[in-house]
């Protein structure tokens, strides 16, 4: 059970012509943006990386304007837990339960999921905010996490486990972020 003062989102490379390029970019960037709301109105630390920026090109510009005030943590590894930045980032969050969501699903996700379940933390991938160019592809990399011990949720799963009641003052909030 996911619990909001152990949680924290890993947003993964959701940048340049690449995400433009995943399966339904369009459905992906609805349930990103859902996610990303929700875990700013929860309050729950969101660990922003970009995959080699200077090559890919920045996050889209929906997205940056909703991390305003953060800055991406840049990787070459395709595993975030790679990078000793971001590995400190994660460290620093507290949190041993990881949200992950991001692009591509087969790669950069995965890596990073894998990696961090490794390292003993209890990865949720939110299935519905991930994606790849293949679709057979994203399939392929959920099914192996499966395999590895990473957590299946969806958006709005993960939001009402984290929000957990009805009469919680962030839940109509992310009520309006949801529908």
């Amino acid at each position: 059970m996911l619990q909001r003062n152990d949680t924290a989102l890993l947003f993964i490379d959701v940048q340049g012509n690449l995400a433009t390029r995943v399966a339904r970019p369009e459905a992906l960037f609805q349930r990103l943006e859902q996610l990303l709301r929700g875990s700013l109105i929860l309050r729950l630390p969101v660990i922003w990386m970009e995959q080699n920026p200077k090559g890919l090109g920045g996050t889209l510009p929906r997205f940056v304007e909703l991390l305003e005030g953060r800055s991406p943590l840049a990787k070459q590894s395709f595993s975030g837990w790679a990078e000793p930045e971001i590995r400190s980032a994660i460290e620093a969050s507290g949190a041993s339960q990881l949200l992950l969501c991001g692009i591509e699903a087969h790669v950069c996700v995965y890596q990073t999921a894998r990696d961090l379940l490794a390292a003993g933390y209890a990865v949720h991938l939110v299935t519905d905010a991930v994606s790849s160019r293949d679709p057979a592809n994203s399939q392929i990399a959920i099914e192996r996490l499966v395999c590895e011990g990473a957590r299946l949720t969806s958006v709005e799963m993960a939001l009402f486990e984290l929000v957990g009641r009805a009469d919680d003052p962030c839940f109509r909030q992310l009520l309006r972020v949801i529908k």
